[in-house]
């Protein structure tokens, strides 16, 4: 079987520096595909898995790497849906389309074999198409895009339209599917609603515009961070708050509590004052990844009062419909990719990327390829 070696960031050691090398790829099998990636978002899910507190990754050496575009390279036997040449978005989930939850609409769900190995950073056949001096490399959620190519499932490529740039089309893949899609598939917010965003990263810049989406008239953004504040205005919010003390300082704004609030910050402790801050009736979801293990503590008696609090994974999206969409409302120019784009740098810089998001200096940093 043939292979390629390219360079990658390898995660060797939980709390280490990232170490670019050469890594070897095997050729996709039957179902798989070869992407040369063109751009590769840094989100604060490769920090956890870096500090060692994310539950998906427990083998190393690993490429971290998961919100990312490119070009098909390369294609296993049975691949119909692309073709070398092809632009494409990488989703963060492959669905069978078979099992019980993609049968009834919940693709996010999906419970196939080949999903739930690839969370895992293997092929359903137990192994990887990466490895380095005769070690295996897991790539992280099947993805691992802080490098020069991947090898996914074929239900992971998401064919887009070639003339939008790759390294905008990236940042569709987590922080705009996963923002955009907490508003219009999680919460379902209607047109005159009120919104809070607790968290103003790339993820919550994307609630916030997805509240703009989706009609709501009053959005409070929340944040400690000024300078995140002033981008989530330029996204569409119509007040801003310093984090800490939400329900009085919402309450000023919003008599009573918004309709509903987003938590994208993935802290426990600020997921309770995001639910304090809703009105009777109203909706919280969590959108934020917290640290395996965390646990949260709410008031019984407000959820028995009608206020519901919910959860979502990568904006419940369905890849094949929500992510040609996002490229479709960026095209008409309804959807700001470009603010969201901090910083590009190459591969060589990766450590540097990863240090300003950790920083909080930037909504988002992402490493470009040749």
């Amino acid at each position: 079987m043939t292979s390629t070696v390219m360079r990658a960031a390898l995660l060797r050691e939980f709390g280490a520096p990232l170490e670019v090398a050469e890594v070897e790829l095997q050729a996709p099998q039957a179902g798989e595909v070869r992407v040369a990636v063109a751009a590769s978002g840094v989100c604060g899910s490769d920090l956890k898995a870096l500090d060692g507190k994310s539950p998906v990754v427990s083998h190393l050496p690993c490429v971290l790497g998961h919100e990312s575009a490119g070009v098909v390279a390369e294609v296993g036997p049975g691949v119909a849906s692309v073709r070398p040449g092809d632009h494409v978005v990488i989703a963060m989930n492959g669905p069978c389309g078979r099992c019980r939850d993609c049968a009834r609409g919940r693709a996010h769900l999906c419970s196939g074999p080949a999903r739930l190995a690839a969370i895992m950073g293997t092929m359903p056949d137990g192994g990887t198409r990466l490895s380095t001096g005769g070690r295996v490399v897991r790539p992280y959620i099947g993805i691992g895009s802080f490098a020069e190519q991947v090898v996914v499932h074929e239900a992971m490529c998401v064919k887009v339209a070639a003339d939008a740039p790759l390294d905008l089309l990236a940042l569709t893949a987590c922080a705009v599917v996963t923002g955009v899609g907490a508003v219009l598939n999680t919460a379902r917010v209607e047109p005159g609603a009120s919104v809070l965003v607790v968290g103003c990263g790339g993820v919550g810049l994307n609630v916030v515009q997805g509240a703009a989406l989706a009609g709501a008239t009053t959005i409070i953004a929340a944040d400690a961070v000024d300078a995140k504040l002033k981008l989530a205005e330029e996204f569409g919010a119509t007040h801003t708050l310093p984090a800490g003390d939400l329900p009085r300082r919402v309450g000023e704004i919003v008599r009573g509590g918004v309709d509903y609030a987003f938590d994208v910050t993935g802290a426990p402790e600020v997921l309770p004052e995001a639910f304090a801050a809703t009105r009777r009736g109203g909706t919280t979801v969590m959108v934020g990844s917290p640290a395996a293990g965390a646990e949260l503590r709410v008031p019984a008696g407000e959820l028995f009062a009608s206020r519901r609090l919910m959860g979502t994974q990568g904006g419940d999206a369905v890849p094949a419909r929500d992510l040609p969409l996002l490229v479709d409302l960026y095209r008409r120019g309804r959807l700001n990719l470009a603010g969201l784009v901090s910083e590009r740098v190459p591969l060589e810089k990766v450590n540097e990327a990863v240090a300003h998001v950790r920083a909080g200096a930037v909504a988002r940093s992402v490493i470009v390829f040749d």
